[in-house]
């Protein structure tokens, strides 16, 4: 009886990869089945092989097992197809303008790998009549003027700060890229466009450092997840800034208008209350602001280059955002691709080194190679 509950628990993990998790801790447990599939797959073996074969409950604890261990497997057959035509997708998307390769985009192998921490320093950035703001900085591998990846995190508006998912920090370092994570100022203290004028602050501060960081000016690119990808797009689009070369944009709610008329389940998160925190009221009391933080709202040819990745069981932020905005932006005739990820939930680059993760970094070392030094 214990194997047979065993095995039913573990295919309703599996049931994870295929839909939606219907409340937040269930969807904590998506990120783990999703990124982690290949150790629960073997979880669903052993428990596939063990038991009693005289025990009543043997052959449908079985099948459940069977089941389950298919299902998990399944993101790691999906990463393998998306990494076939991957690297072809991007060079038609975004053509190369240098020679640098990244790696395979998925790997079986990977999936075991380490990521070396890179050391990084912290300074201030700005300083505002209530509040001062630091970055931490990842210094490029390589010794000269480089490319700089400004990254902005995500937690609704309200949470979160610099040191979030720093893997990722890491591995741009380490193949050539300058990484400034940055923290900014929050709901509901502070509301949108703030975030924005943060990130244009940033900016400033390292061109104005540039130099003493052997950041090459003419190459910033803007990294944002979920919220952080809101106020990239954003930023990236309004700013009309020269210097910023690209945005990456990770499972961001890109249509705020649309998306407070179809909040997620408030068993996931209450993404109406979220929104007017950081927006300052509802959307009949503010409309404007929803409009204004919308990034596609703001799409034009004259936009930068952008990458989109979102995975299409995120429950915390519709995936109808993303096809609106990569919608937009081939309207607009904007160089984009958008990184389709079937089986992968909100916060899916959690493991860096899962199938999301690994597909992930390798579109933004494509990306940032596109954009790099002629």
């Amino acid at each position: 009886m214990i194997r047979l509950i065993f095995s039913i628990l573990l295919l309703l993990t599996a049931l994870l990869i295929l839909f939606p998790a219907p409340e937040y801790h269930l969807w904590l447990l998506a990120v783990i089945s999703g990124e982690y599939c290949w150790v629960l797959a073997l979880v669903a073996l052993v428990v596939l092989g063990a038991g009693q074969r005289g025990d009543k409950n043997f052959i449908i604890g079985s099948i459940i097992s069977a089941i389950g261990f298919l299902i998990f497997i399944l993101p790691l057959f999906q990463a393998s197809q998306i990494s076939g035509k991957l690297g072809n997708d991007l060079d038609k998307a975004f053509p190369a303008k240098n020679s640098s390769e990244a790696a395979k985009p998925f790997s079986f192998a990977k999936l075991f790998a380490k990521t070396p921490p890179i050391g990084h320093s912290t300074r201030t950035y700005i300083t505002y009549a209530d509040t001062s703001l630091t970055l931490d900085f990842y210094p490029s591998k390589v010794k000269a003027p480089r490319p700089c990846v400004i990254v902005i995190h995500g937690g609704s508006w309200s949470s979160g700060d610099s040191q979030q998912l720093p893997e990722l920090n890491n591995i741009l370092a380490a193949n050539g890229y300058n990484v400034a994570s940055i923290n900014y100022r929050m709901a509901p203290r502070w509301k949108s466009p703030a975030p924005v004028e943060d990130v244009e602050n940033a900016l400033k501060c390292l061109r104005a450092h540039a130099a003493d960081l052997s950041i090459d000016t003419n190459r910033f690119v803007l990294l944002g997840r979920s919220a952080g990808g809101q106020i990239a797009l954003v930023a990236g689009y309004t700013l009309k800034n020269q210097h910023i070369a690209g945005v990456i944009d990770f499972y961001d709610p890109a249509d705020m208008v649309w998306g407070y008329s179809v909040p997620s389940s408030k068993l996931i998160m209450d993404s109406r209350k979220v929104m007017e925190r950081y927006l300052g009221g509802t959307y009949a009391k503010v409309p404007q602001q929803y409009v204004n933080s919308s990034p596609l709202t703001f799409v034009d040819a004259s936009v930068p280059p952008t990458l989109i990745i979102h995975g299409a069981n995120d429950a915390l932020v519709a995936y109808e955002h993303s096809r609106r905005l990569n919608e937009k932006l081939q309207q607009a005739g904007v160089p984009h691709y958008w990184l389709k990820l079937p089986w992968a939930t909100h916060g899916f680059d959690y493991n860096i080194n899962g199938p999301g993760g690994q597909l992930s970094t390798y579109a933004v070392l494509r990306f940032m190679a596109a954009l790099g030094p002629k």
